[in-house]
C-alpha cells in the first residue's frame, strides 16, 4: 500500500463526501468535505461534484488513485443498478466516465462493499481470519462478504426472499421508521432476516452498520443467533476509508482482463471487459 494519503469519496443519495485517508492508520488526514448530491443525480452532474472534492484535496493526494463508492452494483467499472440516485446510472460506464472527467485512476465500488472492507481492515472486524458479513441497515439493507480479508463483491443479500418478501422491505431501518415501530417491535423482523442469512452463509462474524447502529444496544442483544453480531466501529467514515483502501490495492494488483468464453457465448474484448 502507498505511504501517501489516498482520496476516498462516498456518493450518497443526499450528500457526496470525501477525505484523504492515511492507509497506515485508517484515519482521515484532513477534515471531510461534504457537498449536497444534485437534485438530478445524473452521472455527469455527480461527476462535477466529485471533481470539486478532488480539486479541494489535490495537494494532499498527489497523482494517486481515487476510490469512489456508489449505491449501485458495480461490475468491471459499470454500474448495473441505482439506489437513491438517478436511474441513468444503470448500465453506465461510470468508472470510465470518472477517469475521463478527473484524469486519474479510479476504483469504483458498491458502497456497502467499501464499508465492509473498511471494517475488516480498521474497524469492528479488524484482522478477522474468517468469514465476515457486514450489513448496513438504512433505507434498504446493504451487505458485504469478506473472507479472510478478501471481498466477494456485490452480494446484495438485502434482497433475499424471507417469508415471501424482499427482505429489505420488511427489516430495514427505513421500514422501522416508516411504520413507527419501536425497537422491540422491530427485533422480530431483524431476527427473521439474520437467521435466514446465517443459515445460508454460516459466517464467523456479523457486523451491523448504518445510522441505526449507534443505538445497537437497544436491539442487537435481543437477537438470538449462532453467530457473534456486533455494531460497526467506523460509522459514516467507513465508505470513504474502504474506497481509499481498495483504490490503493487495485493500483498494486490491477483487475485482470476477462478473456474466459463460456460455451456458446461470444468473445468479450479486453477493452470492453476492463470497463
Amino acid at each position: 500500500m502507498t505511504d501517501h494519503a489516498v482520496l476516498g469519496i462516498d456518493i450518497g443519495g443526499s450528500g457526496i463526501k470525501g477525505a484523504p485517508v492515511d492507509l497506515a492508520s485508517g484515519e482521515f488526514r484532513r477534515k471531510r468535505l461534504r457537498i449536497d448530491t444534485p437534485d438530478q443525480s445524473t452521472p455527469d452532474k455527480v461527476a462535477e461534484v466529485v471533481a470539486q472534492i478532488v480539486d479541494h484535496f489535490a495537494e494532499d493526494i498527489g497523482d494517486g488513485p481515487i476510490g469512489i463508492t456508489i449505491p449501485a452494483v458495480v461490475t468491471h467499472g459499470r454500474t448495473r443498478s441505482a439506489a437513491n440516485i438517478d436511474r441513468s446510472w444503470i448500465d453506465c460506464e461510470a468508472e470510465k466516465l470518472f477517469e475521463e472527467r478527473l484524469g486519474r485512476d479510479i476504483y469504483l465500488v458498491n458502497d456497502a462493499d467499501a464499508a465492509g472492507v473498511a471494517e475488516v481492515h480498521y474497524g469492528a472486524a479488524k484482522d478477522h481470519p474468517g468469514l465476515v458479513l457486514l450489513t448496513t441497515l438504512g433505507t434498504g439493507i446493504g451487505t458485504a462478504i469478506i473472507h479472510r480479508g478478501l471481498l466477494v463483491p456485490n452480494s446484495e443479500l438485502g434482497h433475499i426472499e424471507v417469508d415471501g418478501h424482499d427482505a429489505e422491505t420488511q427489516a430495514s431501518s427505513g421500514v422501522k421508521d416508516r411504520l413507527g415501530l419501536s425497537y422491540e417491535e422491530w427485533v422480530p423482523r431483524l431476527q427473521r432476516y439474520y437467521e435466514t442469512v446465517e443459515a445460508l452463509l454460516w459466517p464467523d462474524l456479523i457486523v451491523v452498520g448504518g445510522g441505526v447502529s449507534k443505538d445497537s444496544d437497544l436491539f442487537l442483544p435481543q437477537l438470538r443467533l449462532k453467530t457473534p453480531i456486533v455494531p460497526a466501529a467506523l460509522r459514516n467514515k467507513a465508505g470513504i476509508i474502504g474506497a481509499a483502501w481498495l483504490a490503493a490495492e487495485r493500483r498494486e494488483r490491477p483487475e485482470p482482463v476477462l478473456d474466459y468464453v463460456a460455451p456458446g457465448q461470444a468473445q468479450v474484448s479486453p477493452q470492453k471487459a476492463q470497463h
